[in-house]
Formats: structure tokens, C-alpha cells, sequence
């Protein structure tokens, strides 16, 4: 306990010498969580990215995120403290590949899911997140879109807009997309009286067993909300702790194996020396972040769905 509370000291007395904020996904380690100043999910970090006061902001995420916060706060250092804390979904779409696909349909209207590289938002018309996905589409006014890089997030918001013509990316989160029909059965069996939460990055076959799909903000109202004491929690496993401190009167029971390695890179002992040596800094060029601004804030001005 002494040693948690010295690591906690530390980074306390960082924070002010500094003028830092820690922001944190709701896949963090609980540990990370709990000496963040906000926690949230894409489009909340998004939000707060911008409109912090903070000269330093220490994103404890995957790349995509502190990339982002990085476009929408350019005169802030931004840091994340694992370098190599990549998101692989990002990865399966790139600028290069995206570009010859723009040219083939240039009538579509390009919509990147938030897990992208700053190179891919750069090429896209808007953003979105889980959490507006289903909206930002409905008010983009082209019938033909290209979703990139998720296509089950993608296919998700085709059912909500059969008036679109939805072009899928073949990438996918593989924490999410591993989720199985088979587990989810197996834990509806073990906990009978329990709602299933699913992310919309879970496969079609998972979505459709679900009483609610949403972004993990969404997932803390529908708890809340519900008359219901147990929850089955299909996205990432550390999400249940979130959802415990938010509804400590409940129960969350995670998925077996859904863990993403990539947030788990995060540590507290590297969130202390990124507040040490204000590294590993993202450095974006001025005209990336010119042209990836403009998407994101869209995305922003757009707002929840969910």
C-alpha cells in the first residue's frame, strides 16, 4: 500500500510541475485507471483532449488515441507512455491503401472508424466512434460510404441504414472479433438471469444475441438504467472494472479471454516515467494534422448516438 500511494505521490507531483492531465480508455489495468484524471471511452477521450486546459497530455491508450488528441490539441505535447501500444485494427488499413480506393469511388463519402491512423483520418471525409457510428453515417449525404477499418462495426450501422450502400474494410478488432457464439452460450447458460452488453466490434452472429449493443460509455447507462443485478460484458475484460465502480450494486461477469494485449502495455511505473522524461512524445506534421482535424471535428460536432 505504501508503494502505491508513493507511485500515486509521484505522479501527483509530476502532474502539477508539469501542467499534465492522464487520460485513460476503459480497457486501461485497473491500476492505470485509477490514477487517471478522466476515463473514458474514443469519443469522451476525444472530447476532453480538446477542451483541457493542460499544456502536457499523457494518453494511456493504443496510438490512434494519443494521435488524435495530438490533431485536436496541436500546441500540447502529447504523450504515450508505451511507444509500442499499437492498435491492431489501425494497422489493417494505411494511407497507401486507402488513397487508390478514394480515387476508384470518388462519389463515396469516407467514413473512419476512430481507429485509425492520423495518415488514414487525413483522407476521410468524417470520423466516428462505437458510440456515433450509426449517426454520423445517417447524416453523411452520399449513398455509397466506405467504412474503414472495422466491418463489423460497419456492418453493424449497414442494418440501420439499408438506404446506404456500405463498402466494408476487411479489418476487425481481433479481441472483439474472437468473442465466439459459443462462449457467449456457455456463460448465458452459467448466468441465466443476465443481460448480455455486447460492443458493436463483436461479430454480426455475437450482435445478435445481444440485449444491448453499444460503446462502453453506453454500456455504464444501460447498467445503470437497467432493473437487472447481472451483466455479461462482451468487449474487453478490464471494462468490467469501470462498469463495478460505476454500479457498484451489480454484477459484471467479463469474457473469457477477451484481453488486448496492447492496452495492457500500460503500466504504472511507465506512467511515471513518461511524466518523468515528457516521452515518448507524438509528433505529427502540421499538414496531417491540418487535414485529420477536420474529420475529427465533425465527428465531435456530430455527438453521441448512443
Amino acid at each position: 500500500m505504501a508503494c502505491r500511494m508513493n507511485a500515486a505521490e509521484r505522479i501527483q507531483e509530476l502532474k502539477a510541475k508539469h501542467k499534465a492531465v492522464i487520460l485513460a480508455h476503459n480497457y486501461q489495468p485497473p491500476e492505470v485507471q485509477d490514477l487517471a484524471d478522466f476515463v473514458g471511452d474514443s469519443l469522451g477521450l476525444s472530447q476532453k483532449a480538446a477542451s483541457t486546459d493542460a499544456e502536457v497530455i499523457v494518453f494511456c491508450g493504443v496510438d490512434f488515441m494519443a494521435e488524435s488528441a495530438k490533431i485536436l490539441s496541436p500546441g500540447k505535447k502529447v504523450i504515450l507512455p508505451e511507444s509500442e501500444a499499437m492498435c491492431p485494427m489501425s494497422a489493417m488499413c494505411t494511407d497507401l491503401e486507402l488513397g487508390p480506393v478514394k480515387e476508384k469511388y470518388p462519389e463515396a463519402a469516407i467514413v473512419a472508424y476512430v481507429n485509425t491512423s492520423a495518415a488514414v483520418k487525413a483522407l476521410a471525409d468524417v470520423c466516428c466512434t462505437s458510440a456515433n457510428a450509426v449517426k454520423v453515417v445517417g447524416r453523411m449525404p452520399q449513398k455509397r460510404i466506405i467504412f474503414v477499418p472495422d466491418r463489423n462495426l460497419g456492418a453493424y450501422v449497414q442494418r440501420f441504414h439499408p438506404e446506404k450502400e456500405i463498402l466494408l474494410w476487411p479489418g476487425y478488432c481481433p479481441t472483439h472479433h474472437d468473442i465466439s457464439v459459443q462462449t457467449i452460450m456457455e456463460l448465458r447458460r452459467q448466468h441465466p438471469n443476465a443481460k448480455l452488453m455486447v460492443h458493436p466490434e463483436c461479430t454480426p452472429e455475437v450482435i445478435d444475441l445481444a440485449d444491448s449493443v453499444s460503446s462502453t460509455e453506453g454500456m455504464i447507462r444501460y447498467a445503470k438504467g437497467s432493473e437487472a443485478k447481472e451483466f455479461i460484458v462482451g468487449t474487453e475484460v478490464d471494462m468490467t472494472y469501470r462498469l463495478g465502480k460505476e454500479a457498484p450494486d451489480k454484477v459484471f461477469i467479463p469474457v473469457p479471454g477477451a484481453i488486448c494485449p496492447n492496452m495492457k502495455r500500460t503500466s504504472v511505473s511507465s506512467l511515471i516515467k513518461a511524466l518523468e522524461t515528457l516521452g515518448p512524445e507524438i509528433t505529427l506534421s502540421p499538414e496531417v494534422i491540418e487535414a485529420a482535424r477536420k474529420p475529427l471535428e465533425r465527428m465531435m460536432e456530430i455527438g453521441r448516438g448512443d
